[in-house]
């Protein structure tokens, strides 16, 4: 029995250990694949819009947003209001690269979203100029018509669509 309870006890400080070793590396692996997305959008600019595009001859909003993260083997809905529906809430002050941003241009709710890609700018693909990048605060545009921001993990995303 007091072998036991040893092995119980060595068992535990080795997992522990573990736990202390490898806990600093989680927050890199998130930063270094929010790298990789904001890498791919930007790598899309100047691709054209098209209405229910989805591939490198035309893309709308959610079929960029979905190019991208499933580059990286994240499936994420379709539509910029199911987009909107999943994910953790996050703040505009606490945007990091990787979350997705959306905006109400029709007056109807979530009508577009883009990814943020840091320092104030998002890349989306607009109806006008295709996949670009703008300015989240932007005064004349975006600004006003901002909504709110998701940040998807990849077990959201799968959540999501089940």
């Amino acid at each position: 029995m007091k072998n036991i309870v040893k092995l119980q006890k060595s068992a535990v400080i080795v997992v522990m250990a573990l736990l202390l070793f490898i806990a600093p590396f989680t927050g890199q692996a998130e930063a270094a694949a929010a790298t990789d997305l904001t890498k791919t959008a930007k790598s899309l600019i100047g691709v054209k819009y098209s209405y229910g595009g989805s591939s490198t001859k035309g893309f709308d909003c959610s079929g960029f947003i979905n190019y991208v993260f499933k580059a990286h083997d994240i499936k994420v809905s379709r539509t910029s209001s199911s987009l909107y529906a999943s994910g953790k809430a996050v703040t505009k002050a606490n945007l990091e690269a990787g979350d997705l941003v959306f905006f109400n241009t029709t007056g109807k709710g979530v009508s577009h979203v883009g990814i943020y890609i840091g320092n104030g700018q998002f890349a989306h693909a607009s109806t006008s100029r295709g996949v670009r990048i703008d300015k989240l605060n932007d005064p004349y545009y975006w600004g006003s018509r901002y909504i709110g921001a998701k940040r998807v993990t990849n077990f959201d995303a799968v959540a999501s669509l089940n």
